[in-house]
């Protein structure tokens, strides 16, 4: 009887073997296959497929930015730097006036320097020769200083970019240039647009898996690339003043500007 039990156990202990052995092999030719398929066995590559997709989206834009520049000339820095800030405050108040909010406009640059003119000497000139005459003596002076001091507005009705750019003309701005029309929120738009490019590449890697009779596996690569540009937008630029104040403010289409969003995705195919 001691022996049956004996060879039973035996019998069982070596099936539990068994067992473990052949589930062992399983897992590790399930873990191999599995690496083989992510590219990682034997230090091979996945077959992949790279599809790039397009996507855009496009806006009335709902701001426009306009530069300018006030510049004043005088005999010291002092007079000239006071000269561009009576016609600065001018200014803010017409843009205040109009709508502009402090935050809307921002100084970018502010300077001065001198003006020179070149004068020649007073004193007698030096005797010609026969190689010729010699150049009359001269030096440059300082007549004078330039201050200038440029600024750019944000303008959010849109509406009034005419308007305010021929009343900046009429106060005195030089060098005005714009409108410069864009969208002030373009976050929404972006995503929107990456979203339409995203499924554009989906597609085409799709029926190009189709025709390749393969699947399409995990993403193995991203990227993007997004940029926006105005389309039938009409910009206008003046320089100087001498604005007439009984004119008619000019029209400006705004057009409208494009979202748009590149982007290449790679797929892994098995």
């Amino acid at each position: 009887m001691i022996e049956v039990v004996e060879e039973h156990k035996k019998f069982l202990s070596g099936a539990a073997i068994t067992l473990l052995v052949v589930l062992s092999l399983y897992f590790a030719m399930k873990f191999l296959s599995e690496l083989k398929d992510y590219g990682m066995a034997g230090g091979g590559n996945a077959n992949t497929i790279t599809l790039s997709g397009y996507g855009e989206v496009t806006a009335v834009p709902d701001i426009a930015n306009v530069h300018f520049t006030i510049e004043k000339k005088a005999q010291t820095v002092a007079q000239a730097q006071e000269a561009v800030a009576a016609v600065e405050g001018e200014v803010l108040e017409y843009l205040r006036a109009n709508g502009i909010e402090e935050k809307d406009m921002k100084t970018t640059d502010a300077s001065f320097y001198p003006e020179y003119e070149f004068q020649y000497d007073t004193g007698a000139l030096a005797p010609c020769t026969e190689l010729g005459c010699p150049p009359r003596p001269g030096r440059n002076v300082v007549v004078g200083y330039v201050a200038t001091e440029s600024i750019i507005v944000k303008i959010r009705n849109t509406d009034d970019v005419g308007k305010i750019m021929e009343g900046l003309g009429t106060l005195g701005a030089t060098n005005l240039s714009g409108p410069d029309f864009a969208i002030d929120d373009e976050d929404a738009l972006k995503v929107e647009a990456r979203k339409k490019a995203i499924e554009d590449a989906r597609t085409k890697a799709k029926a190009l898996a189709k025709d390749l009779d393969v699947r399409l596996g995990r993403v193995v690569t991203f990227s993007e690339s997004d940029y926006g540009f105005p389309i039938y937008a009409v910009a206008m630029e003046a320089r100087g003043g001498g604005v007439d104040e009984k004119a008619t403010p000019a029209e400006i289409p705004k057009g409208e500007n494009i979202i748009s969003s590149n982007v290449t995705i790679t797929y892994e195919i098995r």
